[in-house]
């Protein structure tokens, strides 16, 4: 008579780390943003990149398993874009000029998408940061990570003009 063993053990699946695909969600915003960046349409434009930033936010949050908020993010956002006035005028000041026949538009063409790629990618950098440490959506204080979005933003812009000239960024700290 043959033995045969039955075992209740279950097979291995590998365990996604939190936030392991953090980088390939944040590089996709970003090429999103440079897209979004060549609507022609004055203000349009905006309410597409904020919608691509909600998209990166609400993925992120799932990355890191936290509880997502429509609402509470738009507040989020407004108040972690807006903080930075002069970087806020900018990108309302793109996108208006793109009403200007001809030199408008193709200023705005221009200047519109590095701007939404490098605000993107300092959004999304802040809140790795933020989630990475245990942060969620209610603990997100704006005021605390004004210098980090900063200094994300000036290196978003050359990591942004990079990929919207169709090159591969080449630093460790751009997501691969």
């Amino acid at each position: 008579m043959v033995e045969t063993k039955t075992t209740t053990e279950e097979p291995e699946v590998p365990v996604r780390e939190q936030g392991a695909g953090n980088e390939q969600v944040l590089r996709n915003h970003v090429l999103g943003a440079l897209g979004v960046g060549l609507i022609p349409i004055p203000i349009v434009d905006l309410v597409a990149l904020t919608g691509v930033q909600m998209n990166l936010l609400r993925r992120l949050a799932q990355e890191y398993d936290v509880p997502f908020s429509e609402d509470i993010v738009k507040h989020l956002l407004a108040s972690l874009i807006g903080s930075t006035i002069p970087l806020s005028f900018s990108h309302t000041f793109a996108s208006l000029i793109k009403g200007i026949p001809l030199i408008g538009q193709t200023t705005g063409a221009l200047a519109m998408p590095i701007l939404a790629g490098a605000t993107t990618y300092a959004v999304g950098k802040v809140f790795i940061q933020h989630f990475a440490s245990g942060g969620t959506f209610l603990t997100f204080d704006p005021e605390k990570v004004r210098a980090f979005y900063h200094e994300k933003f000036k290196e978003g812009q050359e990591i942004a003009s990079q990929l919207k000239k169709g090159g591969k960024p080449g630093s460790e700290t751009v997501p691969k």
